[in-house]
């Protein structure tokens, strides 16, 4: 028997399980214990820039300084990250004018209360706040041609910057190969038909746009390309663990702090595949776990270690919803997944909606595997999408045996499904 607790929400979902748990397939980042409190180690990085001088020296003699923050959606400790920032900033500026430009890519808008929860109200008080939108195009400047051919289109606020810089965090992503350093810039402050152009068809079927790739991973180029236009000049990001704590920090310049924050998390998020008869996975609990969107990216973990034609127990609370109605409805609104998937491929880039690279990537794991979800979601919204509802994982296991139509399954756990990079 063994016990695994599965992050849903603000909780924990505990399940006990028999001889069928053939594996729990986790990172090394739950053993990982820094020897420095979470303040310190981002203290101690942004004291010992990669590729950089300080923060503090950056500022000197720059009128106009902006932060790139995260969103709602992604679980920056930002009230860790941003006061250190703003002190070094005003160390070396007194007077610089600073705004703290919110990257939504393709969001949509963190509400006050969400900006509350994230700053602290003394922060979103007293500090110049703006929140990206997409398609406020009078916000806009073309600054370039991204390597996918698409134009690179920023907020003005980031590239009118005298020095812009940006907070944020690391951890495997889906197609991009891991999350943070240049990504505040592209998708994070970048028009909406940038963001399309980055995320076309040819380039997210691609098989280096993949978990942990990086080389010739065409998304991370265009992404390096938008950073560099926009002149990002320092980042500060951190490496979370389960409960969303910081155990690493990097500062520095975007491409030399972020290499330095992947490679640390190489070392730990790499997990053997298990090929099993059903995959358990969540989306690592709240905040990324509060739509369907977003839960697309845990699933992806799922998909590398269940047996083809197997099925993928998602755990997702999704209070937030869907996440997209482009989303919903290119699902939603056929009935053939591989009609759908076959529209998105011979899509060329500049032909991208939006979406359409979640939904292409959630079609994929359709066609390997069936996904019961469950979640906070309608039963009928989530049989829309292709999927089968559940509301608990006793529910879910039962119905993935009459899916097999076998009592004697295999069973795979995945707690963290957006923290392990499965390696076959």
């Amino acid at each position: 028997m063994k016990t695994v607790l599965f992050p849903y929400g603000k909780e924990k979902i505990e399940y006990t399980f028999g001889d069928e748990l053939k594996a729990v397939l986790e990172s090394e980042i739950e053993e990982y214990k820094p020897q420095k409190s979470e303040q310190d180690l981002i203290l101690e990085a942004m004291q010992n820039p990669v590729g950089s001088k300080t923060l503090k020296e950056l500022s000197a003699g720059k009128e106009n300084i902006v932060i790139i923050a995260s969103d709602h959606t992604r679980p920056v400790p930002s009230k860790l990250i941003i006061p250190p920032m703003l002190k070094e900033i005003r160390e070396g500026n007194p007077n610089a004018k600073i705004t703290i430009l919110i990257a939504t890519g393709c969001h949509r808008f963190t509400t006050k209360d969400e900006l509350i929860s994230k700053f602290g109200k003394e922060i979103v008080e007293n500090e110049n706040i703006y929140i990206h939108d997409c398609d406020e195009s009078d916000k806009m400047i073309n600054i370039g041609t991204l390597p996918s051919g698409g134009d690179c289109i920023v907020n003005k606020i980031a590239y009118e910057a005298d020095l812009l810089v940006s907070e944020g965090f690391i951890e495997p992503h889906f197609f991009a190969g891991y999350s943070g350093g240049r990504k505040s810039v592209l998708p994070g402050v970048c028009a909406r038909s940038t963001v399309l152009a980055n995320h076309c068809s040819e380039f997210i079927a691609n098989e280096n746009a993949r978990t942990g790739v990086l080389e010739n991973n065409p998304i991370h180029t265009d992404m390096i390309y938008a950073a560099e236009k926009a002149k990002l000049s320092y980042i500060v990001n951190v490496v979370l663990n389960g409960d969303k704590k910081v155990i690493y920090a990097t500062a520095g310049s975007c491409k030399d702090a972020h290499k330095q924050g992947t490679d640390f998390l190489s070392t730990l998020c790499g997990a053997k595949a298990c090929e099993s008869d059903v995959v358990i996975t969540t989306n690592g609990g709240y905040p990324l776990d509060q739509n369907v969107y977003q839960a697309v990216k845990g699933m992806t973990a799922a998909e590398a270690t269940v047996k083809k034609g197997g099925v993928i127990i998602m755990m997702a609370k999704s209070n937030d919803g869907i996440g997209g109605d482009h989303f919903y409805h290119q699902l939603a609104d056929e009935s053939d997944i591989n009609k759908t998937m076959d529209i998105f491929l011979k899509r060329d880039r500049g032909e991208t909606v939006p979406d359409q690279w979640q939904t292409q990537i959630l079609l994929r794991v359709l066609m390997h595997a069936s996904v019961i979800y469950i979640s906070e979601m309608s039963d009928s919204v989530v049989e829309k999408m292709h999927m089968i509802p559940a509301h608990s994982l006793d529910e879910a296991l039962k119905k993935a045996k009459a899916i097999l139509n076998k009592n004697d399954i295999s069973v795979t756990a995945i707690p963290d499904g957006v923290s392990v990079i499965v390696q076959k």
